[in-house]
């Protein structure tokens, strides 16, 4: 296949998947925790059965590869404050609740699942960074409200 046949099924393939499936989910951190959700840990390939049952799976791989990059570095972008409302909104929506959820992703430093894989290191480190202080953020605030309530 061309590099340009590549190309336009790439693109082909994230216009699927952005305007059916990711402009459904309501937050930035919520579009990259699903997206880390479709890659397989151990292989680092992405399923999604619905992409696979209709484009070739290699197309499928690079184009879910290149939303994740794109929405991580989206969330880099972001002012911090813009940052910790939209990590709120998303963790608020835990089953656990906000408190309970910011208390697990801090211990467990789950935001590391949310990586993309290709993405250079020193903007992994400053993802991090910046999720810590957040969690940080977002603790103390559960805090407050726990011991004021």
């Amino acid at each position: 296949m061309g590099a340009l046949t590549q190309f336009q099924q790439n693109r082909r393939v994230i216009h699927d998947f952005t305007s059916t499936t990711l402009a459904m989910i309501p937050s930035v951190f919520a579009r990259l925790t699903y997206l880390a959700s479709l890659r397989d840990l151990s292989s680092g390939r992405y399923e999604h059965a619905g992409l696979m049952a209709l484009y070739p799976p290699e197309a499928v791989q690079l184009a879910l590869g290149e939303c994740h990059e794109e929405i991580f570095e989206r969330i880099l972008e972001c002012p911090l404050e813009e940052q910790k409302q939209d990590l709120r909104a998303h963790l608020e929506g835990a089953e656990s609740g906000l408190c309970v959820a910011v208390s697990h992703w801090r211990k467990l430093e789950a935001y590391r699942t949310l990586l993309p894989a290709e993405s250079p290191g020193y903007l992994k480190e400053l993802f991090c960074s910046n999720i810590r202080a957040l969690l940080e953020i977002l603790d103390e605030e559960c805090c407050k409200a726990h011991s004021s309530g």
